[in-house]
């Protein structure tokens, strides 16, 4: 087996699982559809899952990569206020001016202003790592690195402050990778570590196991219908690994491009 190890860090990102209607929330680390929606992104995958123009890669083939997630930097949670009005759609026809309902009818005016909060990771840092076939990996790896649709760290608000791809190893395992990786934080917590005289630092690990004692609603449906969604429970396991500090630490600064 082969592991490509990608990162995953910006200012914002938001998983969710489940998360619909006004309270949207999000995991405290990568959600396996999030970033099977990801690669799906980059290998020119449309939305409804059909064939890509670009690469040979299927949506089932990426569902069907194992995965694993270190938390290098869990960052802090950011909860966004929002309210949502059928005017900001037709501010010029009351008529239109409420918002639509399941049924296809539309809210009394006096219930056409919601309030939604949306929950966000802030200034977090996550390296993910998929294991499966060589020549499978190789194809993502150039499409990660040539992306044909945008890419987002889980919703379209949240794109991520560097380039993903980090490396592709082969012979591999995924628990081998996430100890080989180096320690993907920011500046300012590996000094933090530092003055509080650490020499060493713990990171929490999510691994896709079918011995997990644990499961996630993430797991998508390749053969769900079009724009028809569907996901199922997959194991899991949680773990932490400890790695060294060195000198080489701290390369996640999500704006130290825009000095």
């Amino acid at each position: 087996m082969s592991v490509l190890t990608v990162r995953l860090a910006g200012p914002l990102q938001s998983w969710g699982v489940g998360s619909r209607h006004t309270i949207r929330t999000t995991l405290p680390y990568p959600s396996k559809s999030g970033i099977v929606g990801l690669l799906a992104a980059a290998c020119g995958i449309p939305r409804d899952g059909g064939p890509s123009e670009t690469t040979d890669v299927t949506l089932a083939e990426l569902v069907g990569l194992r995965l694993a997630v270190r938390a290098d930097q869990p960052g802090d949670l950011l909860v966004d206020y929002h309210t949502v009005s059928g005017a900001s759609h037709a501010p010029t026809d009351p008529a239109q001016q409420r918002l639509p309902t399941a049924d296809d009818g539309r809210l009394q005016a006096k219930d056409s202003t919601k309030i939604t909060r949306r929950h966000y990771l802030s200034d977090a840092a996550f390296t993910a790592y998929l294991e499966g076939d060589a020549d499978l990996l190789t194809q993502v790896v150039h499409a990660v690195r040539r992306p044909r649709f945008p890419l987002f760290l889980g919703r379209r608000s949240c794109p991520p402050s560097k380039p993903l791809f980090m490396g592709i190893e082969h012979q591999t395992g995924l628990d081998h990778a996430l100890r080989t990786t180096a320690w993907q934080a920011a500046a300012h917590e590996v000094a933090r570590h530092r003055r509080l005289g650490q020499s060493s630092v713990r990171l929490d690990t999510v691994i896709e196991d079918p011995d997990g004692t644990d499961v996630l609603p993430d797991q998508p449906l390749a053969s769900a219908p079009p724009f028809r969604h569907r996901y199922t429970e997959r194991p899991i396991r949680h773990g932490h690994i400890t790695l060294p500090l060195s000198p080489h630490d701290a390369v996640h600064d999500p704006f130290e491009l825009l000095g």
